[in-house]
């Protein structure tokens, strides 16, 4: 189903523009790895705190094509470390997400002052969204 790319983006900030869990898939050559990280959505594009030496930023570094799933909602998308959270470019966006990740993110699991420790973006390219009974095919490139 067509519709606009306001339409879209309503759906998705309700449903994703908060802590959400989203399994993240990447591969290693040929054999995919999935798990679930804490996200937050935004103007097409997913956001997650993660580690530069994990293995899922090891397998975008070397193939960043990338699927997700969550809340009935599969997408395929290209990850990108951003770099340092502290990165003078990441403030607004870690702002955000400092906001939306509170129940948590101050907890001893995450260590800004980590070198490595990233922002990793997916910009979502195509995906399906499923709203109250409707099927919406979606092209992020044109939504």
């Amino acid at each position: 189903m067509k519709t606009g790319k306001a339409e879209i983006e309503k759906l998705m900030a309700e449903r994703f523009g908060h802590d959400t869990l989203l399994s993240l898939a990447t591969t290693d050559s040929d054999r995919p790895s999935v798990r679930i990280v804490n996200s937050y959505y935004e103007n097409g594009s997913f956001y997650t705190v993660t580690y530069a030496l994990s293995n899922k930023m090891e397998q975008i570094e070397k193939n960043p094509e990338v699927a997700v799933c969550g809340e009935w909602f599969t997408a395929h998308g290209v990850g990108e470390n951003l770099g340092h959270v502290l990165a003078p470019e990441n403030a607004e966006m870690m702002a955000t997400l400092r906001a939306a990740f509170a129940e948590w993110y101050g907890n001893g699991h995450t260590d800004e002052n980590d070198p490595h420790t990233c922002l990793l973006r997916v910009r979502l390219t195509d995906g399906v969204l499923y709203s109250n009974g409707t099927r919406y095919d979606v092209d992020f490139a044109d939504a």
